[in-house]
């Protein structure tokens, strides 16, 4: 089955708790654990986690040099901020998994499909 990978985006770290009370923020917490939830029941979840407010690295390599800087680069517009693998039918199946996906109301989603290699 086509393996599909849901990026939960936003434009900076932390951005889907900002300006959160601490019962703001369990409450969302409850309506991503349910979501999550659902979407087990629905598909297989081969693995699912948030990632750390750490920018993380960049690596390039130019002329045999490795560079590794901070990232994302400051021109950057968003941030990963999770992921959630899944197995769905087809594109239109992972996006309406997707689409009832708590983070779509602070941030963004990208759906993308995994080329097994």
């Amino acid at each position: 089955m086509p393996q599909f990978l849901i990026l939960l985006k936003d434009e900076k770290a932390g951005a889907w708790a900002a300006g959160l009370s601490p019962d703001q923020i369990q409450q969302l917490l409850m309506r991503y654990g349910a979501w999550s939830k659902s979407l087990k029941e629905k598909t297989t979840v081969i693995s699912s986690n948030k990632l750390t407010d750490e920018a993380g690295k960049i690596l390039k390599r130019k002329g045999g040099t490795l560079a590794v800087t901070d990232g994302p680069y400051a021109e950057a517009k968003e941030i990963v901020g999770g992921y959630y693998l899944i197995e769905a039918d087809s594109y239109d199946q992972a996006v309406q998994l997707a689409s009832d996906c708590p983070h779509l109301d602070s941030g963004s989603i990208e759906v993308r499909a995994i080329h097994k290699m």
